[in-house]
């Protein structure tokens, strides 16, 4: 059986039915997902371009968002440190926030806004124009054609813009720091690397690829299941950038705690 439950055949309510099926579908669709990135064709010219659309199109927005938020953290957390004559705190203050916390969310947000939804709208207006369907009459497979090689593009390349996210962010900050405490260049950066571990760094790129699988996989189930023409597509790319965002943060909350509890051993 298949679809929506009817009033006839309802197990709870309509609601919670359809809540229970979309979350069966998106399990086969993440367990059909890793059953088709292990066997042939593999579609290395195509990952190739979604790395290069994913990353190299994002710099621009990320590097703007990167620095003003370096500038602005610095600037917010002057009058706190300031207070008890801390200042020289400050680059191992914004390095932990950013490491750990700032530049990977910043990214993965950002990401998921532009890149969540390209990937949401473009899936599914080749959906509701049935170019699907003639993939696959064509003998292509369009699943690992076009869901499979957006997923790791996009696994791949989050870690990627969130180290030069946390390039671009420590760079703002040392701009600010060095016009108001005359800070040299290697006196911030070295503050900034003794205050960072090998824990931070790697908690932040492994978080980074989850945030990655998440993006791309969701912008690709949205896409992929849309409906009822062109009102389907706005309707996918909303609902992945909003379903992105929302994962994102439940990650994000998950990886604090195991974080912690590493540091803890």
């Amino acid at each position: 059986m298949s679809g929506e439950p009817t009033k006839k055949d309802k197990v709870i309510s309509k609601r919670i039915d359809r809540f229970f099926i979309g979350l069966e579908r998106a399990y086969d669709f993440v367990k059909r997902f890793f059953k088709e990135v292990w066997f042939p064709p593999y579609e290395f010219k195509e990952v190739i371009r979604q790395c290069y659309q994913i990353g190299y199109n994002s710099l621009p927005l990320i590097s703007l968002t990167g620095f003003i938020v370096g500038v602005v953290f610095t600037n917010q957390s002057r009058p706190s440190l300031s207070e008890f004559g801390a200042t020289s705190w400050l680059p191992a203050l914004i390095s932990i926030a950013v490491v750990r916390a700032m530049g990977p969310l910043v990214t993965a947000l950002i990401a998921a806004g532009k890149v969540g939804s390209s990937i949401g709208a473009e899936i599914g207006s080749m959906k509701v124009t049935e170019q699907i369907d003639a993939m696959e009459v064509s003998a292509t497979n369009p699943f690992k054609f076009l869901v499979v090689t957006r997923v790791l593009a996009s696994t791949f390349m989050i870690p990627v813009l969130v180290l030069y996210t946390d390039f671009v962010a420590l760079l703002g900050a040392f701009v600010n720091v060095h016009f108001n405490e005359l800070v040299s260049l290697s006196t911030f950066f070295v503050q900034v690397f003794d205050a960072i571990s090998f824990l931070d760094v790697t908690s932040s790129m492994v978080k980074s690829l989850f945030f990655g699988f998440t993006i791309g996989i969701v912008g690709c189930y949205k896409g992929y299941n849309s409906t009822k023409g062109t009102e389907g597509v706005g309707k996918a790319a909303n609902s992945a950038v909003v379903m992105a965002m929302f994962l994102i943060f439940i990650e994000e909350l998950l990886s604090l705690q195991v974080t912690n509890f590493f540091r803890q051993l």
